[in-house]
């Protein structure tokens, strides 16, 4: 079951002085049956560096995405129900990241169907339970309180526990050092 989670806004008023412009559960969520047991919840998102942090533009309406907006972030958590072994084994990963306009980013032939890389950095803090966090080759268990910096590499997460496990993520677009040296030397940014 997904948990509703309050999110808080704040702005400025006429008169530049620090007022609450939302206070309300958030409310851009997605939940699929091609991802049993997962529900992403998006709070905010950034479009360019350096983020605007005037106005009072909220979420954008559109399709739900895994990747923030090119020069962009996306604040969002992750809620991962432990994995039931069959399921996950009869599951299309693929299918399941392409409606968040991500099936390319899955890693074929991987140990786990919801192998993955996405071009960005993401800070993660895992806020309740357990979680398995899978590379290439290697697990790390991760435990509440814990953080990860999950730098543009093949993932995927496991909840092999016995507790929903809650992780909060920061998701800033990014590009590889050889990509950011052709970005100096005049190559077009990329879209």
């Amino acid at each position: 079951m997904a948990h509703k989670i309050r999110r808080v806004v704040t702005g400025h008023d006429d008169n530049g002085k620090a007022v609450c412009i939302s206070d309300r559960y958030a409310g851009v969520v997605l939940q699929r049956p091609s991802r049993p047991g997962v529900t992403l919840t998006n709070f905010w998102q950034t479009d360019g560096t350096p983020a605007e942090y005037d106005g009072d533009e909220d979420l954008p309406d559109g399709p739900f995405v895994l990747h923030p907006p090119a020069n962009g972030t996306i604040f969002r958590t992750v809620e991962f129900e432990p994995e039931d072994p069959d399921v996950i084994s009869s599951v299309d990963g693929k299918a399941a990241f392409a409606e968040m306009g991500a099936g390319h980013n899955i890693v074929e032939g991987a140990r786990h169907p919801y192998m993955h890389r996405t071009d960005s950095v993401d800070y993660a803090v895992v806020l309740r339970g357990e979680i398995d966090m899978l590379l290439d080759d290697t697990d790390v268990h991760l435990k509440a309180g814990d953080v990860v910096i999950q730098r543009g590499t093949n993932h995927a997460w496991a909840n092999r526990g016995t507790e929903t496990c809650i992780i909060a993520f920061v998701l800033v677009d990014g590009v590889t050092h050889r990509e950011a040296e052709g970005d100096r030397r005049g190559i077009p940014d990329r879209q």
